[in-house]
């Protein structure tokens, strides 16, 4: 079994087990590191409790405690919500306060698969993404952004955003300003693929999504993009181990090579703690 691998991207609490069959999968598949996206009822804290206390597992373990996502949008299953830049500065505080590595933010829906190119809801404008990455920063936190769209994912890249997750719909320009820039992409590909053939879904955006990340990704590692292993363990389809092994082999099947997904995912190891 390989060892000293990454998932820079998981969910304990959509895994639906307790930190010790969480990590315990984990482990068996080699994985040293997991950073989680964070939820709403401290399975997070939980989890860091746990694995602090049982370092014999060998993995490390970063979270954010909850994500946040402007109210009314999407977010709620994983984090918080606030309404104005205010509120987010108070969301960062109480996420210092419990001890978060990084701030993970919300920046836009999640992919319906019903259309392509269709999201659940309206992203945050740059500028909004711009302050509260700003914010983030100047309270010492890394940002991890859930982002999807070509407009969104260039004003996460313009704006400095440490880790760009998932990142459907990208163009050429924006993959040309991705591999320029000094933000991570975490394209959960694990997680993308998991709904082709899904029942309930349309064959035809989710097959057609899948297709543009990969080709996406390719383009991306071709220009010298920084891309880490992340499988988004805990969505549909995606377990904790296997879920993260299977991303290594989408990653390399895209022809990223394996010493650049090293690289990338440890720089996110070093960069997301406070």
């Amino acid at each position: 079994m390989r060892a000293n691998l990454y998932d820079c991207h998981g969910h304990i609490a959509l895994c639906g087990t307790e930190p010790e069959t969480f990590f315990g999968d984990l482990a068996a598949c080699g994985i040293s590191y997991i950073r989680d996206g964070g939820d709403a009822n401290g399975k997070s804290l939980e989890a860091k409790k746990y694995i602090t206390q049982h370092p014999e597992l060998g993995v490390e373990y970063a979270t954010p405690v909850f994500a946040m996502h402007k109210k009314g949008r999407y977010g709620g299953i994983v984090g918080l919500p606030f309404e104005d830049f205010r509120e987010f500065r108070e969301l960062v505080a109480r996420a210092a306060s419990l001890g978060a590595d990084f701030i993970k933010i919300m920046y836009s829906g999640i992919i319906t698969f019903k259309e392509y190119g269709e999201l659940s809801c309206p992203p945050l404008d740059a500028e909004e993404i711009k302050e509260l990455v700003n914010i983030a920063h100047g309270e010492g936190f890394a940002v991890m952004a859930h982002c999807n769209g070509r407009d969104t994912v260039m004003a996460a890249i313009e704006a400095g955003t440490d880790s760009i997750e998932h990142g459907a719909f990208m163009d050429d320009e924006c993959i040309a300003a991705l591999a320029e820039s000094d933000s991570i992409w975490v394209p959960t590909m694990a997680a993308i693929t998991a709904f082709c053939g899904r029942p309930g879904f349309s064959s035809e955006a989710a097959d057609r999504t899948a297709e543009a990340l990969k080709a996406s990704v390719s383009k991306a590692s071709a220009l010298g993009a920084k891309i880490a292993a992340g499988s988004d363990c805990g969505a549909f389809g995606v377990p904790a181990g296997p879920g993260s092994l299977a991303e290594y082999d989408l990653l390399r099947e895209c022809g990223v090579p394996e010493e650049s997904i090293a690289e990338a995912s440890e720089l996110i190891r070093v960069r997301f703690r406070r």
